[in-house]
């Protein structure tokens, strides 16, 4: 059973909070990450990044980049510019994107959950990533990033977060990328009880988002521990920050393909060999796939196709019959020889959240041919974790993203 608890953050000054909040450290080059920080000097990017408050060239790797990151942390908490809460309590965390609604609750989860495989899992971790996260996690004494889980919708969880919606909330304000977000303590300890026992009777929570952070905190939580070797398990570094939202109110945008080359061959052949796995249909616009099977193509000479793939090529395997996989077992694969996409160069991704413009952007930029996808389901997801399976890389991405720097949890 799902063991996600209340706990005491640290969290920006009221008036501060939309000048801290940033969006994931990852979403950034580091070109971008330090012209970013430049603009903003409240942001809480400068932690996250802390190879932008020195010179330029310094490599993010660095002992000094985690330890100026500490240092500016622990100051900002010293001068009052974060808050410390006195109590234990949860948090809910409203973010607004297009009219759209999305409210979880923000906590701290068992690391012993995350390796009982309660806290189920459905993509890898590379060990290059994790590393920079556990040294960023270890020397800050502190989580910063939360991680996203998603459940299934809990209607006392859900009364719980409606009585709290009419009060005035502790944040609201609206980020540049025109997301709202508002935030509510709860602290009544019925409240608390009510949240505490519905997760508890959960027996699986899902990583929707952060994988990379969630075995990163893990891994600091293990370290703690045998550095501790009388730990009790109520330590705080026997728990990871996350927000945990309800999977009706998620919503999973479009991960899209574009490839540089297609493998020596000219379009028609290209054409001609799609067409042994899939319908082709010309279009005379961008084509938005409307259902699962359905893909649109977008070649630099020939302009925008719809594909439909051929019913043979279907499955019902958790992860085989994922669109994603389809497009890659029947057609990056076998007809353009991207064996593995985690590592071919000739591919690359592109959020749903950049349009199809982009894609015809980047066509036209550098590459040959794009992918528009159909949006894996959340419960597609939870399939694929139930079955302890994996979806290849780049299978979904989520909007509106969390943002870092509003909820800290010390470990």
């Amino acid at each position: 059973m799902a063991k996600i608890l209340p706990f005491k953050a640290i969290r920006p000054a009221s008036e501060l909070a939309s000048q801290i909040a940033a969006l994931p450290y990852d979403v950034y080059s580091s070109a971008e990450a330090r012209e970013y920080v430049k603009d903003h000097p409240k942001t809480f990017l400068g932690i996250d990044r802390a190879e932008t408050l020195l010179e330029e060239g310094t490599s993010p790797y660095e002992d000094r980049v985690y330890q100026k990151a500490r240092e500016v942390l622990w100051d900002m908490v010293d001068k009052g510019e974060f808050i410390r809460d006195d109590r234990e309590c949860y948090y809910a965390y409203e973010l607004t994107m297009d009219g759209r609604s999305q409210t979880g609750i923000v906590a701290v989860a068992s690391v012993d959950d995350y390796d009982n495989n309660v806290i189920k899992k459905h993509e890898n971790t590379r060990a290059d990533k994790e590393a920079d996260r556990i040294r960023h996690v270890d020397v800050c004494g502190a989580q910063t990033g939360p991680i996203f889980l998603a459940f299934r919708h809990n209607k006392a969880i859900r009364d719980v977060i409606e009585t709290r919606l009419d009060k005035d909330p502790v944040y609201d304000f609206t980020s540049e990328d025109g997301i709202r977000h508002r935030v509510w303590t709860i602290d009544r300890p019925r409240n608390i009880q009510v949240i505490k026992e519905a997760f508890g009777s959960m027996e699986e929570i899902y990583i929707a988002d952060g994988h990379h952070r969630c075995a990163s905190a893990v891994r600091v939580s293990k370290m703690r521990r045998e550095a501790n070797p009388g730990f009790t398990g109520d330590e705080d570094f026997n728990y990871f920050l996350c927000v945990a939202f309800p999977d009706d109110e998620l919503k999973i945008l479009d991960y899209n393909r574009v490839v540089k080359d297609l493998a020596g061959m000219d379009e028609k052949e290209f054409m001609d060999r799609v067409s042994d796995k899939f319908y082709i249909e010309k279009s005379h616009k961008p084509v938005r796939p409307s259902k699962k099977g359905e893909f649109g193509m977008y070649l630099k000479k020939g302009g925008w196709y719809t594909l439909t793939a051929h019913d043979d090529i279907k499955s019902s395997d958790p992860v085989k019959g994922l669109d994603v996989s389809i497009l890659q077992d029947n057609l990056l694969g076998p007809i353009l020889n991207i064996q593995d996409p985690k590592t071919d160069s000739r591919i690359d991704f592109v959020g749903g959240i950049r349009g199809l413009s982009e894609l015809e952007r980047r066509v036209k930029l550098d590459c040959v041919v794009a992918f528009s996808m159909y949006p894996t389901d959340i419960r597609e997801l939870f399939s694929v974790a139930d079955a302890g399976l994996l979806m290849p890389p780049k299978s979904t991405w989520f909007e509106p993203k969390l943002r870092s720097g509003l909820f800290i949890h010390q470990i």
